[in-house]
């Protein structure tokens, strides 16, 4: 067991944020995980005492300052902050509303810039903390119709390394960016969800293009990695002596991302190393 240890997750009503908050309170941290439906939660998750299920939304950052200041109150400190909140979104950038555009970016990026913001007060007093962020495979590969969300977890991307520079030495907290590939959550049918209710697959020039997408991904025929197992893959990255900025989840995200490296053998394979891990997915 590991009591004494303190973690905040954003994102953690479902998939991946839900799946590490139960993980690690089940190896007895203390876990504050975030989310949008705190009635509900709270009430599924009544037997885990060192569970507790927070408001935040990560576009307010009075929700976000008022979930830092509870942690600050109870415990002075924090360990872990996981920025996992994610809004995904597919649509090509010529059929995007501005508005949707804006709403991917305020969850993506300016949601783990104000999160990471508030919360570097205390991770600084922990001592040795680490600030770990849901990015993606593609944050590092583009993919059609997926401009938009790639660029906002390129963004992400772009802020994690840049703060690993000086994070580790300075403030003796670690950076990590952890990129999955497909995952088999609630995250994909929000997405599709999303493009039902604004109109489906439009009948316009970009129909071929999104078919043919669609079309290849099915046909891959791929079971998506599970929320569970990208936990696992948390939790052994807190526990790692030398915590790596990058690490993909599967095998797959690592072949997947060596596709860019392939084609674009100039100097890329550098900026993505990473730490590999074996884990059976």
């Amino acid at each position: 067991m590991n009591m004494g240890k303190i973690i905040c997750i954003t994102g953690a009503s479902s998939g991946i944020g839900l799946a590490t908050a139960l993980l690690f309170a089940r190896e007895g941290w203390t876990v504050y995980a975030g989310t949008r439906n705190l009635e509900r939660d709270q009430e599924l998750y009544l037997d885990k005492s060192n569970l507790h299920f927070v408001q935040l939304e990560v576009t307010d950052p009075a929700s976000i300052q008022a979930v830092i200041g509870r942690i600050a109150h109870e415990h002075g400190t924090l360990d872990v902050l996981f920025a996992n909140a994610g809004y995904g979104y597919l649509r090509a950038l010529g059929q995007a509303p501005m508005e949707d555009i804006h709403r991917v970016f305020d969850t993506n990026v300016y949601g783990v810039m104000q999160t990471i913001q508030a919360a570097l007060p205390l991770l600084q007093k922990s001592g040795y903390a680490h600030i770990v962020a849901t990015s993606s495979v593609g944050g590092l590969v583009g993919q059609p119709m997926n401009e938009i969300y790639c660029a906002s977890k390129f963004a992400v991307e772009g802020l994690l390394e840049s703060l690993a520079t000086y994070y580790k030495p300075q403030f003796n907290i670690d950076v990590t960016l952890l990129e999955p590939g497909a995952i088999a959550t609630e995250f994909t049918n929000t997405v599709m969800g999303h493009v039902a209710v604004t109109g489906g697959i439009l009948e316009d020039e970009y129909k071929p293009v999104i078919d043919a997408y669609t079309a290849a991904f099915l046909q891959r025929n791929v079971e998506p990695q599970t929320a569970e197992s990208v936990a696992n893959v948390m939790w052994e990255l807190v526990h790692m002596e030398t915590k790596p900025v990058r690490i993909r989840t599967s095998e797959r995200a690592e072949a997947f991302v060596a596709l860019k490296v392939k084609a674009d053998p100039t100097g890329l394979d550098g900026v993505l190393s990473t730490r590999k891990i074996q884990l059976n997915m």
